[in-house]
């Protein structure tokens, strides 16, 4: 598999199905893990940081979980493709900052990507489509135990897995759940249901994780704390959360369909009609009507209309996709011309 490769094939992540899919996009689970004894990588030099990726890569290569894998080398790699696997969600904005001796290993179905030599040596998660946090510890809970049995990892009886960020030891596990909430947006709740989640010790981010804002009323809820809980303790935690916020968006798009069906339907209409128009289109609007869409799509506003297709629109009108389908780098203008090129083309297949 190479990087165009991924440019026709859809993230499992992106598929649209899974539990209470019309409101969360995707479930992630992320565990970091550091070798004993082994500099961190902020504090290892090249040659301390060369040996950790090929270790880690050797280890990788022999996992029975990750034969359908493949290693993508950032020393190799130029800024538009490090950044089309930042859109994909297959690594962060920090990996790709700094590309000497890192690496991001992804699986065919890109349910699964492990950055290297990232913040901490070993960056793992996977993800799943829909409100699916348990499946996704279950299949990065086998990667994990496999990779211990090569690996010593380093621990601490006191505090648990060590990292190089003190919130992250003790389990270093994160999960995340990426939700569409345009209804709280619309109905001005969205606000209280923020401030309700960081009282309870959750933080709330945007498209792209940490340092993003939210966009097209996308959110993305995961927990601050990993030390002094399980993974399981984790998990129900973010569960019961999720469940209550799955709850108030589905309160608000009734509010917004009692209240102002034909209101809503027109603004709805009115993205869509844009969509399949437009011949120049940047991409904070393309996103703003794509996220309109797709609640056209949940409440049955839209007809014949795959939330699937729309989900992979938000990721495919990205500035490095465009590059990556034209194969050259774009100025903003010509980017804008090609990104409403493809969602005339994609709107106009369904």
């Amino acid at each position: 598999m190479n990087l165009d490769d991924l440019l026709h094939h859809s993230s499992e992540w992106l598929k649209g199905t899974g539990p209470h899919s019309d409101i969360v996009i995707s479930s992630r689970i992320r565990l970091a893990r550091n070798i004993d004894k082994v500099a961190f990588p902020h504090w290892a030099n090249k040659k301390q940081s060369k040996q950790t990726l090929e270790t880690i890569q050797d280890v990788l290569g022999r996992n029975e979980l990750l034969k359908k894998a493949t290693t993508f080398s950032l020393t190799e790699m130029d800024a538009v493709d490090k950044q089309f696997l930042v859109e994909r969600h297959l690594m962060s904005l920090e990996h790709a900052q700094k590309s000497e001796n890192k690496a991001v290993v992804v699986d065919n179905d890109e349910i699964v990507s492990i950055m290297i030599n990232e913040e901490d040596h070993i960056r793992a998660q996977v993800m799943q489509s829909g409100f699916n946090l348990y499946e996704a510890w279950n299949i990065i809970n086998r990667i994990d135990d496999q990779l211990g049995k090569d690996l010593r990892f380093a621990f601490s009886a006191e505090w648990g897995y060590l990292t190089a960020c003190p919130t992250n030891a003790g389990t270093a596990m994160r999960g995340s759940v990426m939700l569409h909430l345009p209804a709280l947006v619309m109905t001005r709740q969205i606000n209280q249901v923020l401030a309700a989640i960081s009282k309870l010790s959750f933080t709330t981010r945007g498209l792209y994780g940490e340092g993003t804002q939210a966009s097209g009323n996308f959110f993305q809820v995961s927990n601050q704390v990993a030390m002094g809980h399980s993974e399981q303790e984790i998990i129900d935690n973010i569960n019961g959360l999720i469940r209550q916020i799955i709850e108030q968006e589905t309160q608000s798009r009734e509010v917004l369909l009692s209240s102002g069906r034909s209101m809503l339907e027109d603004k709805i209409s009115r993205s869509f009609g844009i969509l399949k128009s437009a011949h120049i289109i940047s991409s904070q609007e393309t996103i703003e009507l794509l996220s309109l869409v797709r609640l056209g799509c949940d409440l049955g506003v839209v007809k014949d209309m795959n939330r699937r297709v729309v989900n992979e629109l938000f990721i495919l009108t990205q500035p490095a996709h465009l590059q990556k389908f034209q194969s050259k780098k774009l100025t903003q203008q010509e980017r804008d011309v090609t990104r409403a090129e493809l969602i005339r083309s994609r709107l106009s297949k369904t």
